[in-house]
């Protein structure tokens, strides 16, 4: 693969390595929100409708709160108002007025404004008002129930709400305002077509009328109380025989107190606890013997019983609203928890991509660096390779083409039939055949492992002569199988070159090449006794920068020392 095709590979991964981080860190696209199911909320309002009008009214308060939660869940603020409205209404039918005013004030925040949700506005306004007219908290119960009317209110239910605030006026003793905001309303045809509510209002227009001593009372509760007969309404029944009672009251006894007793008969089939009360005490007030002890121990029982079961639907209530407050407290921290969990995911997601960005600036970095390095070393075996061929050349061509062209005129111009010519003969083609032996030594592989010392020893006495000695000192004391490859290499060829550089040009008759180990650091010394020469001219006229330039790349220290007719020394210090 040529250099051209290596570099684009390197540009190709370098580009997938990208593409895959910028993907990896690339964000979700947001999905859309859904809309709002009401399918589970609409199921828990038609559980709490169901058991309210089978007066289960423990039952439709859950059902009433759990819709309330879920709407919490899904922000459906006007879901959550209906059922807080519901929910107060639950409490105030089981007694619990002030559990059930906390209820309702605790959806005005939700109200915002006067606009947003006026049919929740509306109902929430009637339940306070209704709260406070039972409790006989006149005053707040006319104010909520003028403040529950609103450019929404229907005619039928704005009827109502005049008609109960006609009844707080009533327990005031202010009549004639009850009489003044109820005249009206008979004149309405949403009413006049609607028995049941114009049956209320007429009932209780006649017993203001009543309390004002005006003869039209009797009339008016009269035709109410044939109206509701009628069209079997008969908690409105159990209104009208009192309001009845109380008319006969002074004028016939008897007459009351049969209102009463059949009051008393409807209230307790309708399970009225609040009205058997009221019946009870009339009775008791107007009846004497027996009767009245039976009465006054019927009104004791019952009372006592309402008392209980009011204290346990108040506990009741506040169990349920305590569950569902720790229901929703937990359902918040597992929601906190998976939140956290989700951090962290997010948190070990992007150390991870962090991870994988630096990974791959180091795979890109490294494949950059590894092409460059690899360039550089092609580039410097192409050169080492040239400088090899181009030393190659210039020493066959000094010192063998001139003694190959000696022998061969030798060879054509001497009679080679006489001993002494023969014998010359044979002493140049030796001194070629040694010459070409040590041109191929100088550039051969070397040797590292166990050879390498024998191999060392034949090369370094390749150079003796009969004109030059060489002494090895110390050579089989270095424990050459730990020391680096690269460094032995390094080792033989310095030495080479010393000794072809000194037979070159010192003219030595005696080298010396000591080798010594001292702190994990071998120490070479070579000295010869040739004509030696000016250091930075042995340098540059003897190639010598080649020895000095190999040192130097293993971290070595190499030092020369000659002066002119007094040899040649140098040390050398390799950390091994």
């Amino acid at each position: 693969m040529n250099s051209k095709n290596k570099y684009s590979l390197i540009c190709i991964n370098v580009v997938l390595i990208l593409t895959l981080l910028l993907n990896s860190c690339a964000k979700e696209v947001p999905k859309l929100p859904k809309k709002r199911d009401r399918t589970t909320i609409n199921k828990y309002l038609e559980l709490g409708y169901k058991s309210n009008d089978n007066s289960n009214f423990d039952s439709s308060y859950y059902y009433f709160n759990k819709a309330k939660y879920t709407a919490e869940i899904q922000k459906d603020t006007s879901i959550i108002i209906h059922s807080l409205s519901w929910m107060a209404e639950m409490q105030r039918k089981q007694g619990d007025y002030s559990g059930s005013e906390d209820t309702s004030v605790e959806a005005l925040p939700y109200l915002e404004n006067n606009n947003k949700y006026p049919y929740g506005e509306t109902n929430l306004y009637i339940g306070l008002g209704n709260n406070y007219l039972i409790t006989l908290d006149n005053k707040n119960s006319i104010f909520y129930l003028k403040k529950a009317i609103n450019a929404k209110t229907d005619e039928l239910v704005k009827g109502d709400i005049i008609n109960n605030i006609s009844l707080a006026y009533t327990e005031e003793g202010n009549y004639e305002k009850a009489v003044e905001i109820l005249l009206p309303l008979l004149e309405k045809k949403e009413i006049i077509k609607h028995p049941e509510n114009y049956a209320r209002i007429i009932d209780n227009l006649g017993n203001n009328y009543f309390e004002l001593g005006d003869s039209k009372a009797l009339s008016l509760l009269q035709k109410g109380s044939k109206i509701r007969e009628e069209i079997k309404d008969y908690w409105g029944l159990t209104a009208s025989y009192y309001h009845l009672a109380e008319y006969y009251k002074k004028e016939n006894p008897n007459l009351s107190n049969t209102y009463l007793l059949l009051g008393l008969e409807k209230a307790t089939k309708l399970n009225a606890i609040e009205m058997r009360l009221k019946f009870l005490k009339s009775l008791i007030e107007q009846n004497t013997g027996d009767d009245l002890k039976a009465f006054s121990l019927s009104y004791l029982h019952l009372n006592d019983s309402i008392q209980k079961v009011r204290q346990n639907s108040k506990n009741q209530f506040a169990k349920i609203k305590y569950d569902s407050k720790k229901e929703k407290e937990e359902n918040v921290n597992l929601k906190t928890q998976k939140i956290e969990s989700a951090l962290q995911l997010e948190k070990q997601k992007n150390k991870n991509l962090l991870l994988y960005l630096v990974v791959g600036l180091i795979t890109v970095i490294g494949s950059f660096i590894y092409y460059f390095l690899f360039q550089k070393s092609k580039k410097e075996k192409i050169r080492i390779s040239y400088k090899t061929e181009i030393r190659i050349a210039k020493k066959l061509h000094d010192e063998l083409a001139n003694d190959v062209y000696q022998a061969m005129a030798f060879t054509e111009t001497q009679d080679l039939s006489t001993i002494e010519n023969k014998e010359t003969l044979l002493t140049n083609l030796d001194t070629i055949y040694s010459r070409t032996r040590n041109i191929s030594r100088e550039n051969s592989s070397i040797e590292t492992g166990v050879s390498f010392v024998p191999n060392l020893k034949e090369m370094m006495s390749g150079f003796n002569t009969t004109s030059l000695n060489i002494i090895i000192n110390g050579l089989e004391e270095v424990n050459w199988l730990n020391i680096d490859e690269t460094k032995k290499i390094t080792i033989y060829r310095v030495i080479q070159e010393l000794l072809v550089n000194m037979k070159k040009h010192s003219k030595s008759s005696l080298v010396v090449l000591t080798f010594k180990k001292i702190e994990g650091k071998l120490h070479l010394e070579y000295s010869d006794n040739g004509v030696g020469l000016e250091v930075d001219k042995i340098i540059l006229k003897s190639g010598l920068q080649n020895v000095e330039n190999r040192i130097l790349a293993m971290e070595g220290k190499i030092t020369f020392d000659s002066k002119s007719n007094k040899g040649f020394k140098t040390k050398i210090v390799l950390p091994i």
